[in-house]
């Protein structure tokens, strides 16, 4: 390919992560600005609140256990058409839960048609980064991952006031209908980069010379090393994120006066925040120095912070202050564990490949709240909880330095068992 192709791809590519953090921004708001129209559908449908929660987790669960083949999709048919057909129905699941009147009805519109959605757009357009920025891989994943994150903070008030000015029905309509045209029309400029396009881009750390399959993938003890570790940070984070408010409640600090604001919704702004940002900062900092250095540093550094956390309990201030620390500890495992997978086992099936990494996000949304209530419950403080999350914290970071490092050392040399399989044609 010709320098100028070459450069008309450099280009372009930026345009495809401008295009990817608008669809991710534009199907965010499904998950995080749930908790608004809880209490709406629990009058419509007379459901008690167990039973309309149900919705939620349907969601998280369509979208990452399904992943594995909304990413195989989008491998074999383009990222294109599938992404934009996922901002639809995104859109479409909120246009047709303003009109259920059954929780049932709930479950197969918001829980359904929302959860596919959101996982056809999530997987396809972190797949197709990590193709676009072989050099940048951490970075560009994080800031589509932190679009995901922070396109909820650009809805929640304009939401909140129509909740109250029109009602939820006409909200979920005209906001479903908003942001899947969005979605939909940011898909459109999305395509995968053309042969050659990006492949001249050297990046400052290894690569896999060969693009292995799934099935391939899965044979190997690299993949189920990261994917545990993904599971155990993924299921202490939400830990911290679903009992945040019964923490602050517990400790007497909830209410608590800082700057003009009750604290916790104080920290819980200040977390937004700081799990959105980290998630490119760490990834810019992994493809300089590495992803397993940059996986200690922060996952030894989040368990260190939520110790202090802890510590400061009787202080809500320090305490909303070292959250924010804590989850600037947590949000960039969107980043590094999608761009380790790709450095791995190359870009040719990443989408699928991550798909299947990314149930691990799955099962620490299934695990992270019940267990943590469940061991509250069991000792009646909430002491264990964040014990377990720290230990799971520094030995997720440890297992990067002194398992993951020297395991993909010698994968990339060849000298790791199953490093010489046939590779993918």
């Amino acid at each position: 390919m010709s320098a100028a192709s070459v450069k008309s791809g450099a280009n372009t590519r930026w345009i495809q992560l401008v295009l990817g953090v608008i669809a991710m921004m534009a199907i965010s708001s499904p998950q995080y600005v749930w908790t608004l129209f809880v209490k709406s559908f629990q009058t419509t449908t007379g459901a008690a609140l167990p039973a309309i929660q149900v919705t939620f987790s349907l969601l998280i669960v369509l979208q990452t256990f399904f992943s594995p083949l909304q990413g195989w999709l989008i491998d074999k048919f383009g990222p294109k058409w599938l992404i934009a057909i996922g901002a639809v129905l995104s859109g479409l699941g909120w246009i047709l839960s303003a009109q259920i009147t059954s929780l049932y009805g709930l479950y197969a519109t918001y829980g359904l048609f929302c959860g596919i959605g959101t996982g056809l757009v999530y997987v396809g357009i972190v797949g197709l980064m990590v193709r676009w920025f072989p050099d940048k891989r951490g970075f560009a994943t994080g800031m589509v991952a932190a679009g995901y994150g922070f396109g909820a903070i650009a809805t929640t008030f304009p939401i909140s006031d129509m909740l109250a000015s029109s009602g939820y029905q006409s909200t979920l309509t005209t906001f479903g209908i908003v942001l899947g045209a969005v979605g939909f029309l940011a898909a459109l400029g999305l395509r995968d980069p053309k042969p050659g396009e990006v492949s001249s881009i050297a990046p400052m750390v290894s690569v896999a010379k060969k693009d292995y399959e799934p099935k391939q993938m899965l044979k190997t003890p690299i993949f189920w090393l990261m994917f545990t570790m993904m599971t155990m940070m993924s299921t202490g984070g939400l830990m911290v994120i679903s009992q945040f408010a019964n923490f602050m409640k517990d400790f007497g600090i909830a209410s608590v006066v800082i700057w003009g604001f009750a604290a916790l919704p104080f920290a819980l702004t200040i977390d937004r925040i700081m799990n959105g940002l980290t998630r490119p900062f760490f990834g810019y900092v992994s493809d300089r120095i590495g992803r397993e250095n940059t996986m200690g540093i922060a996952f030894i550094f989040e368990g260190i912070a939520i110790a202090l956390m802890v510590a400061s309990r009787d202080n809500a201030l320090l305490f909303a202050l070292l959250s924010g620390v804590v989850f600037f500890g947590w949000g960039e495992i969107f980043s590094l564990f999608p761009s380790t997978l790709t450095d791995t086992y190359g870009t040719k099936n990443a989408t699928t490949n991550y798909g299947f990494l990314y149930i691990a996000q799955g099962i620490g949304s299934v695990l992270g709240g019940p267990v943590a209530a469940l061991i509250h419950d069991s000792y009646g403080s909430w002491m264990p909880v964040f014990g377990i999350i720290i230990a799971m914290d520094i030995l997720t970071g440890l297992l990067a330095l002194f398992a993951l490092k020297p395991w993909r050392s010698a994968w990339f040399s060849g000298k790791f068992a199953g490093a010489k399989m046939v590779p993918a044609e």
